[in-house]
Formats: C-alpha cells, structure tokens, sequence
C-alpha cells in the first residue's frame, strides 16, 4: 500500500454546524480562517442573525431552510467537503466554546495516526466542566466503546478530525447528537479506524465570567436516553455482549498529548502526568 502524503492545512476542512449562534459565530469562523482556508458553516434553519454575522467572511455556507438537526447539519457539511475534494474534516461547534488554535494540533495528531478518527478530548480541568455534562460524558464513553469494540474517551466531544474514508461513510444511522456517536461506530467498525484523544481545553460558562455563551442544545436526558438506546442497539448487533465488554475493556484508550513534558496516563478519565524522580 503507498505511503499517504501528510495532511496540509489546505487538504482539511473545518465543518461548523450553527443553529442561532449569533452572539459567537463571527469569532469561531475568523479563528477557524486563521487556521485553515476551508471553512464552511451549516446553518440549520437558524431565525437569528447567524448567516449575516458571517456574510462578509470568505466561508460556504450551506443552509437548511428548517431546523433538521446536528447529524443533518454535519451530514450536509461533509457532502459540501466531499464535494471540494477534502482529505479530512475537522468539526467545530458553533457556540465559542473549541479553540480553532487547537486544529493544527488534530492535523499532526491525524499524520501521526493516518486513518483515525481524532478526538478533541476534554481530558485536562475536566472537573470544570458543568456536572450534568461531565456525567454524560461519562456514561457515553461507557456505551459508545462497547459499540465500537475498544475504549474511547470524551465521546462527545465536537472537536474532531475526520479522515475521508470516514466522512464520506454513506447511510451511517442517527439523528441530532446520535450521530456524532455513530460516527465513531461505524468509523470503527465499516473503516476499520481506530479513535485518538488529544487533550483539549474547552471553555464553558461556569469557568469563563468574562465571556458569554449560549445555552447548550445539548438536553441531558433526552439527548443520553436517545444515545443510550442507540448505542445499545448497535452492541447488540455485534453477537456475545459478555465477550465484546471484554474485548472493549482490554483495548484502553489511545491517547496522544503532544503537549505533555513527561508520560501520561488516564485516571479516571482524566489525564494525569506521571512525574519523573528528579530530586
């Protein structure tokens, strides 16, 4: 098999799903310029002034006339980067709250790992997050590795980068925040491709005062049980549950932190660094 060329920032394009994000999209999309010359925003039937925000900006907007969903949003926005002849997408939410500075790092990451899904991982500060969000998180990595066949971390994390053979999957399942966690099944389980974790940072309303952000569209309840019972159908699928747990629980996670001064190790799904003994 010939060796694949490395991603440039020119191969990769930043997809942004956006439903009323008017108060933040204009900074997301002019970080997102800064990093990569491919941008395009998928507004999902907003009734704000998210599109004119943007209307001076060098992006592709694409546009649902209704609301359809976030799989709808980002199943549109990778036809638009197949269409461009993309390498890879990178994915970033709408709402302020993935730093676009963290895009080069999923490119090297993706150059180091050819053919995996990369996860911007909110591995580092996670108690910062809300707690409604931090148990989700932590319920969805249980479910979401059984359904793939090996641990992955942060399973719910928008920030991520996508090779082609994987966004351009065809007929993968789910709707709304189902599938994005589809994604990563059939990433694993139709492409064969394993999921890597870069440690991010991500900022929320509760650890930023000083910014505002808008309300998650994110519902704990509805949404989880909607993932929850996805995911279940799915590990059902794939024969002896007993066996493919498992399976799943001796494949920990890969996690590349590029960032780190010495090992590390997740704890708790969190990172923690292994000091070294230099007295």
């Amino acid at each position: 098999m010939a060796e694949r060329a490395p991603l440039q920032r020119d191969d990769v394009a930043v997809v942004i799903p956006a439903l009323n994000e008017s108060l933040r999209i204009r900074g997301v999309v002019e970080d997102a310029l800064a990093q990569v010359p491919t941008v395009i925003v998928v507004d999902d039937g907003s009734d704000d002034d998210t599109v004119a925000r943007i209307a001076d900006l060098p992006v592709r907007v694409v546009r649902h006339a209704r609301r359809m969903g976030k799989g709808a949003a980002l199943r549109s926005g990778f036809a638009e980067a197949e269409r461009l002849g993309m390498r890879a997408v990178a994915t970033m939410d709408g709402d302020g709250q993935h730093d676009a500075a963290d895009i080069p790092r999923l490119i090297a990451a993706a150059n180091r790992h050819p053919g995996c899904v990369i996860v911007g991982a909110r591995l580092r500060k996670r108690a910062s997050q809300p707690p409604h969000r931090r148990l989700g998180n932590d319920f969805g990595d249980w479910g979401i590795s059984w359904g793939c066949g090996f641990r992955v971390v942060d399973t719910q994390s928008g920030q991520r980068l996508y090779p082609r053979e994987v966004f351009t999957l065809r007929d993968v399942p789910g709707e709304g925040f189902v599938f994005e966690a589809q994604m990563l099944i059939s990433a694993a389980r139709r492409a064969g491709a394993r999921v890597v974790a870069v440690p991010i940072e991500t900022r929320y309303a509760c650890n930023q005062p000083d910014q505002q952000f808008r309300k998650s569209h994110f519902r704990l309840v509805r949404d989880l049980w909607a993932i929850t019972s996805h995911v279940v159908g799915q590990v059902l699928r794939h024969g002896d549950v007993i066996a493919e747990y498992t399976r799943v629980r001796r494949n920990p996670p890969v996690i590349d932190d590029d960032r780190a001064c010495s090992a590390t190790v997740v704890a708790g799904n969190r990172i923690e660094e292994a000091k070294g003994g230099h007295g």
